[in-house]
Order: structure tokens, then sequence, then C-alpha cells
């Protein structure tokens, strides 16, 4: 069994963080949506304006997964939350229990830290994530649709 170890990442992950970014990307197809770069990486997370953060989860010293993650704010419980961007753990290392350790690590975070809650999103065909999820006791929300405005859609809206 491989020693798990998770860390704070640091600027010189950005090339990593990256690299995992891709592979989560392909794993859900959409490898052509990243058009993130080193630069971007290293300004939208370790930015001296950032509210961002990233994690990496190591086995033996040897980098294998990531979670990216930052602090939103429900008005109703008047406290913030943590919502989990992105978690990805390399598809050869999946079944060691660096997913939940990340989770758990995380869930430390939230409460250490005040939240009332933690969240995070998942494509409704990933089968093995949703049974994970809901084997550590997390919930779907039922009524709650999420949307998005992004590129062409989210320019004009804003000129408009």
């Amino acid at each position: 069994m491989s020693t798990l170890h998770i860390r704070d990442a640091h600027v010189a992950d950005s090339e990593l963080i990256l690299h995992f970014v891709r592979e989560l990307a392909r794993y859900e197809k959409a490898e052509q949506e990243v058009i993130a770069t080193r630069s971007d990486i290293e300004a939208s997370i370790f930015g001296e304006q950032s509210t961002v953060r990233a994690l990496i989860c190591e086995a033996d010293g040897q980098p294998i997964g990531f979670a990216v993650y930052f602090f939103n704010y429900s008005t109703w419980q008047g406290r913030r939350g943590l919502y989990l961007e992105d978690l990805y753990v390399s598809p050869e290392y999946r079944g060691g229990g660096a997913g939940k350790a990340l989770l758990k690590h995380l869930a430390r975070i939230a409460v250490d830290g005040g939240c009332g809650r933690f969240e995070w999103s998942v494509l409704d065909w990933n089968e093995p994530a949703i049974r994970f999820y809901e084997s550590i006791g997390a919930k779907a929300k039922s009524e709650w649709v999420g949307y998005q405005l992004a590129g062409e859609a989210l320019q004009a809206f804003s000129k408009g």
C-alpha cells in the first residue's frame, strides 16, 4: 500500500496542475475545452488577488492527483462554504483511497474554517463517482439546476 500525502500546492506546481486538468478534461470527454495555460494557472490560483486554492496528492512522493477549491457564501446560513471545483486522481492510482483522502482533507478544511457546507458538482453520466459520493454520505441536490453564462453568451449579455 502506498503512503498518501496531501499538501498545499505551490506556484511551482502550476504545470503539474495543468497536466491534471488536461487529464480530467480527457476523462470528461472535453479536452478541447481546456484553454488554460501554465501562466493562467499561476495567476488564477497563486496570484496576489486569488481566492482559489489547490492541493496535491502524492503516493510515495509521486504526484497522483489534485483538488482545486474556493470558499463561497450562503446567505441562508450566514456562513461561508467550501466549493470543490475539481478533484482528480490519475487512473492507475484509483481505488487506493486517494480520492477519499482528498475529500476528507477538504472536509477538515471546511469544518476547521467554520463552513456550513461542502459542495461540488458531478457529471450525470459519471456513475462511479456518483456511487462513491453517495457512499460517503453526500446527497445530490434535488430542486436546484445549475446555470452558466460563458464565452460568447457571457460577452453578449455583459454588453446588452
